[in-house]
């Protein structure tokens, strides 16, 4: 049980961020150190306002949602 806890409490973070709509910034950092080791890689605060940039005005300042 206590096995389980742990393991639910580790992924909470990644869960909500998938939830809102926010990519994981380590992924982020992961695939650039990966793919791209020549680019520079943007803070956590500049990638989180691009992410949110794309989510809300991708659709000319509309915002887009489920319901």
């Amino acid at each position: 049980m206590l096995k389980n806890i742990s393991s639910i409490l580790k992924y909470r973070k990644q869960f909500i961020s998938l939830l809102v709509g926010v990519p994981s910034y380590e992924k982020y950092v992961e695939h650039m150190k990966s793919h791209h080791p020549d680019k520079p890689i943007k803070s956590r605060k500049e990638f989180f306002c691009e992410a949110q940039e794309a989510r809300f005005n991708a659709k000319g300042g509309k915002v887009s949602r489920c319901c």
